[in-house]
């Protein structure tokens, strides 16, 4: 029975490593297929023949001649059927509901930005409007609601993959917001709640597996400030989901006020409303509802910064020392091969490297700073989307295993489709 079910399970992630293989790559060829997946060619046959049988992938012909000697006979290629199933990512932050819907070959078919009131949003009234936000997307597709097979949702904030719920986020006026339940009943889909960080962190490692793989950190300063962890390949979220809150580590006891009530949080000295109070010469204490940072007053400090500005650049200054010393912790306990420092305060990054660097060197022996790598990288909002992508179509390729009743596809399509290399 062991064995049996050791056979079932190679069988399953074989299947998956083909179809991420060919969602990454585009249309293969089988033997093309064998050569960077480094499964044999009869386990590539095997399994592509149950995939073409089941109407995920599907045979095409090349335009480019096999070989000189098949006189000009077309290579048969394999593809992914983009229209088999379709995802949806969803990012949820302060007064915006973003939605992106993928087809199965992980094209981004559509995209949409629905306002809500974040001021008004808590556990019982949210649910409702996010269902209908996304009933109302789904409508304006044209696509029937049992075609969405997966739905990624993305939160700033602390999130518990436990309950489903968003514990606390600033995108919220109450707490414990459930998500994942009402949408799994709503849409008779399976749904997965993240960490809007974790998800950036997925499409690092989807877009470049050789640079962003084994152990990295992303550390995103933005509106507040997140982290994202792969630990030995993996994307690391604890025992709850709640791991890697980089932000509400503790920096200074009884310090700065965070948006989260407490003092002294990392967020309280690196995010956009911490950065506008300390230029501002504002007091420590004052409610971060009450500075006049977001987008706008970043960016408005950054140009100060740039023009020469003391208050903005002593700023910049005071936060990359901060930011030096929690690198040097996440160094000190995790070992990352590579950090990506993201989000909209990395336009100002060249006002923080010296603090940073100081407060490295400050706060972690010389042996512990060696063998990292820093990335800075511009911030792009698709990033969150492209993780929840990733990650939809990763636990749709496992849910494909092979439990499902085959569908056959036409007797023509699948002459041709099995057709030599």
């Amino acid at each position: 029975m062991t064995k049996k079910a050791d056979r079932d399970q190679i069988r399953r992630q074989n299947r998956s490593i083909i179809l991420q293989t060919l969602r990454r790559n585009g249309p293969l060829a089988r033997i093309d297929l064998g050569q960077i997946t480094r499964l044999s060619p009869a386990t590539v046959t095997a399994i592509t023949s149950d995939l073409l049988d089941q109407g995920l992938i599907e045979g095409i012909e090349s335009e480019e001649p096999k070989a000189h000697l098949s006189r000009g006979r077309p290579r048969s290629l394999l593809q992914l059927n983009p229209d088999a199933a379709c995802v949806l990512g969803i990012r949820l932050s302060v007064n915006a509901i973003d939605i992106a819907l993928a087809n199965f070959s992980g094209e981004t078919v559509r995209t949409s930005s629905i306002a809500f009131d974040s001021s008004a949003a808590d556990h019982e009234n949210f649910p409702e409007v996010l269902i209908a936000a996304i009933r109302k997307f789904i409508a304006e597709a044209g696509l029937a609601e049992k075609k969405i097979k997966e739905i990624g949702v993305a939160a700033q904030g602390v999130v518990e993959l436990s309950s489903g719920c968003v514990v606390w986020s600033p995108a919220f006026s109450g707490q414990n917001i459930p998500i994942v339940e009402p949408l799994q009943a709503a849409f008779n889909a399976r749904c997965l709640l993240s960490n809007d960080t974790n998800m950036i962190t997925e499409a690092l490692h989807w877009s470049d597996p050789g640079t962003y793989s084994g152990t990295f950190a992303v550390v995103m300063l933005d509106y507040g400030v997140g982290m994202g962890l792969y630990l030995d390949n993996k994307l690391f979220a604890g025992a709850s989901g709640k791991a890697a809150e980089f932000g509400h580590a503790n920096h200074v006891p009884g310090g700065a006020l965070c948006r989260c009530g407490k003092r002294g949080c990392m967020e309280a000295y690196l995010s956009d409303y911490a950065l506008v109070r300390a230029a501002s010469h504002l007091p420590e204490t004052t409610d971060p509802d009450d500075v006049e940072a977001g987008v706008a007053g970043l960016a408005a400090l950054i140009t100060k910064a740039q023009q020469g500005e003391e208050p903005a650049l002593e700023a910049f200054a005071k936060a990359g020392r901060v930011l030096g010393y929690g690198l040097a912790r996440l160094l000190a306990i995790i070992d990352p091969s590579r950090i990506v420092l993201t989000g909209a305060a990395m336009r100002a990054f060249s006002f923080m490297e010296k603090g940073m660097e100081e407060g490295l060197e400050e706060a972690l022996v010389a042996d512990l700073r060696q063998n990292f790598v820093i990335d800075v990288m511009p911030w792009e909002e698709d990033f969150i989307r492209r993780g929840l992508i990733a990650q939809a179509m990763e636990r749709l390729d496992i849910g494909y295993s092979g439990s499902q009743k085959p569908k056959r596809a036409a007797p023509a399509e699948t002459e041709r489709a099995s057709a030599g290399e």
